[in-house]
């Protein structure tokens, strides 16, 4: 492990321009860790006496008032103690986590086993796993990605009624061709410059890094968009994502884990959660946002984009070879996470996962 600085680099937020000195720096950390440990909201005293610091309560009291103020820290009933809030924990990730070594057993567990002679689907599902038993969570490892899948053009001819013939020629010489549906007429010119606006800005672009652009920036067509924007954002969300297209898969392991936490007890919740590891499709288009972004990324909460992980946070990293990253492994949990010890699990997991994966 290479230490915390810089592995959060491509996910710094804004909370790291907060001004905190050094003391409400210590509390807020202080905090957060009993609050990881102990799972109560945690009081002035508990924090006097947490922190080593030789500050009475009620200057305490005025540390957390202040934290309240900036967003950190809420109070979740009246007179109670303090718990972080999702801005709490992005600050203390991004600006004061330190990072364990990994015990000697976990880190003999996980060279043994992916070191096995195996082969590499049985490699990806033993490091699911592993992440799983370890940091008793959910595991989840994306299947290797296929090579690079250039968008070289994208055209539109116009059919019969609001049938619409897209057709996307991709590295060099692949043509695939798909039948959409737009919910209103566009003319051939409409069309035209519709694939001329797709042209200008993803030719060239790998098709991964076109969906996800399209789901990250494009997904909401808003007033102010013209009627030829509106008619690209339509159209090319169709033809980027066919349904009946295969979708890239991902082995997933120990959701029961979760059922342990108190955190996320709700049924309805967990339903949700569920449901998401079956249908894959939130988790998949989570992981492959984090597929260029290198390091380790940690979503907390609603930071992920998807409502089904609220309460949760997610700790990726990518494996692959040293010319560039095959795919995504990481850990599922409650946002009351031990990150410390979760972080270099998921970094080590990755390394030796994308060596293995090298020697064969």
């Amino acid at each position: 492990m290479d230490g915390n600085k810089g592995i959060f680099q491509s996910r710094v937020r804004s909370s790291n321009s907060l001004l905190l000195n050094e003391r409400s720096q210590h509390l807020l950390k202080t905090m957060v860790e009993c609050y990881i440990r102990d799972g109560e909201p945690i009081g002035s005293r508990t924090l006097s006496r947490e922190s080593s610091l030789e500050l009475s309560p009620a200057t305490i009291r005025n540390v957390m008032a202040d934290l309240e103020d900036l967003g950190l820290v809420f109070s979740p009933h009246t007179s109670a103690g303090r718990v972080p809030t999702v801005k709490g924990y992005r600050f203390f990730i991004d600006s004061l986590l330190e990072p364990r070594e990994l015990s000697i057993d976990a880190i003999h567990e996980l060279e043994s086993q992916l070191g096995a002679e195996v082969e590499p689907q049985a490699l990806l599902t033993m490091a699911s796993q592993l992440l799983s038993e370890i940091s008793r969570f959910a595991g989840v490892v994306m299947m290797p990605r296929r090579e690079c899948r250039a968008l070289r053009q994208v055209e539109f001819l116009q059919l019969s009624e609001n049938r619409i013939l897209a057709i996307l020629v991709i590295n060099e010489q692949e043509v695939q061709n798909r039948i959409i549906y737009s919910s209103c007429q566009y003319s051939s010119s409409e069309l035209q410059q519709a694939a001329n606006y797709l042209n200008a800005i993803f030719k060239g672009k790998d098709l991964y890094a076109v969906r996800w652009y399209l789901l990250a920036e494009m997904s909401e067509v808003r007033e102010d968009m013209d009627r030829i924007m509106r008619a690209a954002v339509e159209v090319a969300k169709q033809a980027f994502f066919p349904e009946e297209g295969k979708v890239e898969d991902c082995v997933v392991a120990g959701q029961t884990n979760l059922l342990d936490y108190i955190d996320l007890s709700d049924k309805e919740r967990l339903r949700l959660l569920f449901n998401a590891f079956n249908e894959k499709q939130d988790i998949l288009h989570l992981l492959d946002q984090c597929l260029n972004a290198g390091g380790i990324q940690v979503f907390i909460g609603e930071e992920a984009g998807y409502q089904v992980f609220n309460g949760c946070s997610v700790v990726t990293a990518c494996y692959g070879f040293s010319e560039g990253a095959l795919g995504v492994l990481g850990v599922i949990g409650p946002t009351r996470m031990d990150y410390e010890r979760v972080v270099p699990l998921v970094d080590m997991t990755a390394r030796l996962l994308g060596a293995a994966l090298n020697s064969k």
